[in-house]
């Protein structure tokens, strides 16, 4: 299978991670007779800097021709000096709108042999649940503004009834091949927006009889994740609550470097890790790669290539059961492995299988 991949590395430690997940990638290339055929395409602070865009026009038109996105991360402090109220995070936003990516997937998974998440480890066995994220309206992309010499400000929380049902089929989809229950987080007792997603979701649940539907508030939501995360399977929430709720789980896994995404929409689907930049690892070597690769496994089910997909989250269990880990998730630091070592820990893995 032939496959045109935009490679965006992005700021910080993005063309470390980006790095490794090449290598896995040119494994199982290899490994299945397939083809990827690599672009990189600038974006973020090093964008801002040279094109004074960190999104710019080429970046865009390589991803509308491409079949998938690969993003590092971008961001850094230095982003505000080189533009004019335009920030390197600016350019994501772009990219989800201009593809539109309406629905971002972020699995979520506890690992029995990290011992660094601060919930207690019968709580954490086989958690196993996937939110779905809504990414293109909300208050993210409201108006939003100031008045009163700046003393004034607002920002509009805006959603159309088009836009919660998208994303809402394809959760109550994937909840069918689950385990049957899906739960919609919102703040329904006070917003307007979150009133709408009930009555939105509620009618889609007639054509899927056999999956629960349950709603919670997002306050006892964020509780639960962290007091009872197994009653979790597939959450379905707004995009704040989303954005927010997802990185409180990853204390479920012990790092913000185990965990993948995809973002999915009309264009071109995107396949990231959620975390971010690290600006203070870059070029340090011990970047974890692993929310990384995780993604491209992420990236070759959507293509369809679900052997190549389980022999990657294989790869990635093993290393972490080895110990072939860096040290955002190892106990101890002087055992811990470089960014370099876990890739070639886990290409050698794929090759030998």
């Amino acid at each position: 299978m032939k496959k045109n991949i935009t490679v965006i590395e992005g700021d910080g430690i993005g063309p470390e991670i980006i790095k490794q997940t090449i290598k896995i990638l040119n494994a199982i290339e290899k490994k299945y007779h397939h083809e990827f055929f690599y672009e990189i395409a600038p974006a973020g602070f090093s964008a801002v800097k040279k094109f004074g865009d960190p999104m710019p026009k080429k970046t865009i038109n390589s991803c509308l021709k491409s079949d998938a996105i690969l993003f590092g991360c971008i961001g850094d402090p230095e982003g505000d000096k080189y533009s004019n109220g335009m920030r390197p995070e600016d350019g994501l936003l772009k990219l989800r709108k201009e593809m539109d990516l309406y629905c971002n997937i972020r699995p979520i998974v506890s690992y029995p042999s990290i011992n660094k998440s601060p919930i207690k480890k019968n709580i954490l066995e086989k958690v196993n649940f996937v939110i779905y994220r809504e990414l293109t309206g909300g208050i993210y992309f409201g108006d939003k503004g100031r008045y009163e010499n700046g003393e004034l400000a607002y920002d509009h929380c805006i959603y159309s009834k088009n836009e919660i049902e998208r994303i809402g089929k394809i959760a109550f989809k994937a909840a069918s091949n689950r385990k049957k229950k899906i739960m919609v987080v919102d703040k329904a007792n006070v917003l307007e927006t979150s009133r709408l997603w009930r009555e939105v979701i509620s009618k889609i649940s007639y054509d899927y009889p056999d999956v629960n539907l349950e709603f919670i508030y997002v306050d006892h939501a964020a509780m639960q994740i962290i007091f009872n995360p197994r009653k979790f399977d597939v959450i379905l929430t707004d995009n704040m609550f989303g954005d927010i709720l997802s990185d409180e789980s990853s204390v479920i896994a012990g790092s913000l470097g185990l965990l993948p995404s995809a973002s999915i929409g009309k264009k071109t689907p995107l396949f990231e890790p959620i975390h971010g930049s690290y600006p203070q690892a870059k070029g340090k070597n011990i970047a974890n790669p692993l929310g990384s690769i995780l993604s491209s496994a992420m990236m070759l089910e959507y293509f369809g290539m679900h052997k190549e997909k389980n022999i990657i989250e294989k790869a990635v269990n093993n290393s972490i059961e080895n110990r072939i880990c860096t040290q955002d998730i190892m106990d101890d630091l002087y055992l811990s492995s470089t960014t370099d070592e876990v890739g070639d820990y886990i290409k050698k893995y794929i090759e030998n299988q």
